[in-house]
């Protein structure tokens, strides 16, 4: 029979995406029915209330381990068994920085991440700003005012902003947030996508050409609210890098009068830019939000066929703007690796995208001009709880939910801060499913989830596995 217990310990800060993975792995433990470990702010004591228990006063900056086991003694050791193997700020003899400005004047810094609750996070990167310093905002739910007014002020100040919700970086081979192990190269990358990113620099790994930074802007950067002001630095950084000798601009649908700033902006460049500026979806196909079954936006977004003159043309997906860069070096385009699968039953009706990168979802339902998808990375799907790439949860209730007739579209996104074995809990999954599962595999060879052990697993589970996440649409839609 089973009890439960929730205990507070005032004071233990710990990092949100370290206790995730702790609540996870409780989860996971014989015995366990239900577990969460967190930091008692506001969203985060209502998860634990709705999972059935009662939570006792506690403030932000709490602990809560919340358990139902069968032994919850033996649960709440294993709980402080793990937290005892996570580094905990502030347990240092000396007093820790109370601000991002302060610990910038303390010691010599390159760049800050700020990586705190949405609400808290322009305060983080104005400080950096007005320290002089770079910023990647790791953190969504920023206000996107306060996002303007804080890339004009960066634009004041000579520094580059990225993000907020930057999920992808990389300067000079140190990857940040979410990131593949990639060769050094002449490749920079400018991106207002995450998994846009990966998937171009992982392909270009593949073919052996390597990538000297990547520049994150956030994926609202090149909207109108925004203006494109980081995509404007981070395209001039790049063009002055002597390290650079081709850039890449990937972006979901921009604003059209964005896209006319970008090309007005590229024409100035001595680099040469490729464009993978994405397309919206045609209305066959549509995206599902949590709360409702809304049609993408229309093609006339289209406008960023505009960008970039520089001797490439607009690139239909991200796969052919990696070959469009890989043809500016002077370099052969490979044939992109796929492992085939099992198709299951006959009639296939109907494609169900169950992503964990918006623009891979986008990109996907661009490419198959029809189904249904959805991005389980967006912030409504993802608040009080890890990102999908971390956390498989609702992509396997997703899978759960497929029917015979679905042909399933998704994403398996390998590297530094994902899951370290996602095929762990996607193979038997997806081996479960009465659909045909097709699989986008974004990694590198470097990367430590070993890509070829990850597309064996999805594959002995009757997956059809893909490199280039265009491959495998096109492969969805050929069998409906």
């Amino acid at each position: 029979m089973s009890a439960e217990t929730v205990l507070v310990r005032k004071g233990a800060y710990y990092d949100s995406v370290q206790l995730m993975r702790v609540s996870r792995a409780l989860a996971d433990a014989p015995g366990v029915e239900a577990a969460m470990v967190a930091m008692a702010t506001e969203l985060n004591v209502a998860v634990i209330r709705d999972l059935g228990f009662t939570v006792p006063e506690a403030g932000p900056g709490d602990l809560l381990i919340a358990v139902r086991a069968r032994d919850t003694d033996a649960a709440v050791a294993e709980a402080d068994r793990q937290l005892t193997t996570l580094q905990r700020p502030g347990t240092a003899t000396e007093q820790p920085p109370l601000t991002t400005r302060s610990a910038a004047a303390r010691a010599p810094a390159d760049l800050v991440l700020v990586s705190v609750p949405g609400e808290h996070a322009f305060c983080e990167a104005y400080d950096a700003v007005m320290a002089g310093l770079p910023v990647m905002i790791f953190s969504d739910g920023v206000p996107v005012a306060q996002e303007r007014w804080l890339k004009e002020l960066a634009e004041r100040r000579d520094v580059l902003v990225m993000g907020p919700d930057c999920g992808t970086a990389s300067l000079g081979g140190v990857g940040l947030g979410f990131a593949n192990v990639l060769a050094p190269g002449p490749v920079g990358v400018v991106a207002a996508s995450g998994t846009g990113a990966q998937q171009v620099t992982s392909l270009l790994d593949w073919a052996g050409a390597g990538v000297s930074h990547i520049l994150g802007v956030g994926g609202r950067d090149m909207s109108a609210e925004v203006g494109g002001l980081s995509t404007l630095r981070a395209l001039r950084l790049l063009d002055e890098d002597p390290a650079t000798e081709l850039i890449v601009l990937v972006s979901k649908p921009p604003a059209p009068e964005v896209a006319r700033a970008v090309e007005e902006a590229v024409a100035g460049l001595r680099t040469p830019v490729v464009p993978a500026l994405l397309a919206a979806p045609d209305s066959g196909a549509s995206s599902a939000a949590p709360d409702s079954r809304a049609s993408s936006p229309a093609p006339d977004s289209r406008a960023s066929k505009a960008v970039p003159d520089s001797g490439a043309s607009h690139a239909a997906d991200l796969t052919e703007a990696t070959e469009q860069a890989l043809r500016a070096l002077g370099r052969p385009v490979p044939e992109w690796p796929s492992w085939p699968g099992t198709s299951r039953g006959d009639a296939k009706k109907t494609i169900n995208g169950i992503y964990a990168g918006g623009t891979l979802s986008l990109e996907a339902a661009a490419v198959a001009g029809q189904g249904e998808f959805v991005d389980y990375g967006d912030d409504a799907y993802t608040r009080g709880r890890a990102h999908p790439m971390i956390d498989p949860t609702l992509r396997v209730e997703a899978l759960a939910r497929a029917r015979e007739t679905d042909v399933v579209l998704m994403d398996v996104v390998l590297g530094h801060g994902a899951d370290p074995d996602p095929a762990a809990s996607l193979a038997p999954a997806v081996a479960r499913t009465p659909a045909t599962v097709v699989v986008a595999l974004v990694g590198t060879l470097g990367d430590p989830q070993d890509l070829h052990r990850q597309a064996a697993a999805l594959r002995e589970a009757g997956a059809a596995v893909f490199l280039s996440n265009a491959q495998a649409a096109r492969h969805a839609r050929s069998l409906l």
